[in-house]
């Protein structure tokens, strides 16, 4: 109880005073980077409940350390609201927080959460980006645990029937979302393009895939304003000006793109790979029709922004070397197949990718992996939260009200300099 953590926070202050070590640093945790004993894992809901399962397997064989799971909602900004409010408040309630890749810079610029010793684990086993993910000023503050990148699902029926492959290039991509969707009343490409998370993403992918950036020097500097990111903003602006993204794609999030897919409305839609298993479903209109390739950029295959997620030490845990442990357990290759297998989450070993029966079970897996390989992380910034609604405001206004590509980068240039100054 909460009154009961008060009292005992109480008494230690006052056992350190008289034992005299009122000079320890502020802030030290009482079990230090030593500590051992029970932990709490907090997380975003398991929507396929195999997280249980997995911790099982660790509290039978650390009855005096057990892990006891704690899951918030599943929308991203109360996970994030949750958490936050408890490491402001230097709260030792959370030992390991399984936190989105892109709050890894935040958390760790705000001191919330440790350093990790990148020795301690099988970095060396997961692919490569994912790692970069988990650092801020070249430390390691988290260890990567799920990843994600966006795949381009396309209607291998329809494209066939026209004698054309799936787009490489966002010119190909254009030309068959404006010339062949039409003919069989669909739509020609969507992706999330409602103001929230998913935005973010998809500005952040169209500019990288030009070759351009947002922010650069871990956000220090906006950059946004170059002849490469312009590329990139015109990609979307352009697309919607023109018609060939549907202006309902502008409600769209995951959810509400992917059903529009799976209902047959779509010739092409960029989502993330859960999407696949649900539009192959029987009950599916598309199963069986469609495909899945990497993201076309401008001259080729684009760039995905690096999705998933990161296990991390709260700062004022008590039991550290237990909750480090607990980290190492849950990248092991064993468990990374269960993220797999029953979590139908993209895990971060690299060899389980060309697993030939895993590749059976889940056959965009070699295309997931070159898409995770060409990806970057989201806009690593300490003030990731106030740039990602910046982004997400002024493009959406854009593309809602079809600004040109000049006065979008003029206020996003703007607006973010307002939040991380002129570097």
């Amino acid at each position: 109880m909460r009154w009961k953590r008060a009292a005992g926070r109480a008494l230690l202050v006052c056992s350190l005073l008289f034992a005299g070590q009122a000079g320890a640093r502020a802030g030290e945790p009482a079990g230090g980077p030593d500590g051992r004993g029970p932990i709490t894992l907090v997380t975003g809901g398991d929507l396929t409940g195999y997280l249980r399962g997995v911790l099982d397997g660790w509290n039978d064989r650390h009855p005096r350390e057990k892990v006891t799971l704690v899951e918030l909602p599943d929308a991203a900004d109360e996970v994030r609201a949750q958490m936050v409010t408890e490491l402001r408040s230097r709260s030792d309630r959370f030992d390991v927080l399984n936190i989105d890749v892109a709050w890894t810079s935040e958390f760790a610029a705000a001191g919330w959460i440790k350093p990790v010793n990148g020795a301690q684990f099988p970095l060396d086993h997961l692919l490569p980006p994912v790692v970069d993910t988990a650092t801020f000023r070249g430390r390691l503050y988290a260890v990567p645990y799920v990843t994600n990148a966006g795949l381009l699902y396309y209607r291998k029926d329809v494209l066939a029937r026209e004698g054309a492959r799936p787009p490489r290039t966002w010119a190909e991509l254009e030309q068959l979302a404006k010339t062949v969707a039409p003919k069989y009343g669909l739509d020609g490409y969507a992706g999330q393009f409602l103001p929230y998370e998913g935005l973010t993403a998809n500005v952040g992918e169209a500019v990288q895939s030009a070759g351009g950036t947002v922010l650069a020097g871990e956000g220090a500097r906006v950059t946004v304003d170059s002849p490469a990111a312009r590329r990139g903003l015109s990609f979307l602006l352009d697309g919607v000006r023109e018609g060939w993204i549907p202006q309902r794609a502008l409600t769209y999030k995951e959810e509400e793109s992917r059903k529009a897919f799976q209902d047959g409305r779509l010739l092409f839609l960029r989502n993330w790979p859960y999407a696949y298993a649900l539009a192959n479903a029987q009950s599916s209109k598309v199963a069986g029709k469609f495909g899945a390739v990497p993201l076309p950029g401008p001259d080729g295959p684009g760039s995905s922004a690096l999705g998933g997620s990161n296990l991390a030490v709260n700062a004022q845990s008590r039991h550290q070397k237990t909750a480090t442990e607990l980290i190492s357990y849950l990248t092991t290759e064993s468990v990374q197949r269960r993220v797999l297998t029953e979590g139908a989450l993209p895990p971060v070993w690299a060899d389980l990718y060309s697993d030939p029966e895993l590749v059976r079970r889940f056959p965009y897996l070699p295309t997931l992996k070159r898409g995770v390989l060409a990806a970057k992380p989201r806009l690593k910034s300490p003030h990731y939260d106030q740039v990602s609604l910046a982004v997400q405001a002024v493009m959406h206004d854009a593309l809602l009200h079809r600004r040109s590509t000049d006065a979008t980068v003029a206020r996003l240039t703007r607006e973010l300099r307002a939040i991380v100054g002129r570097g």
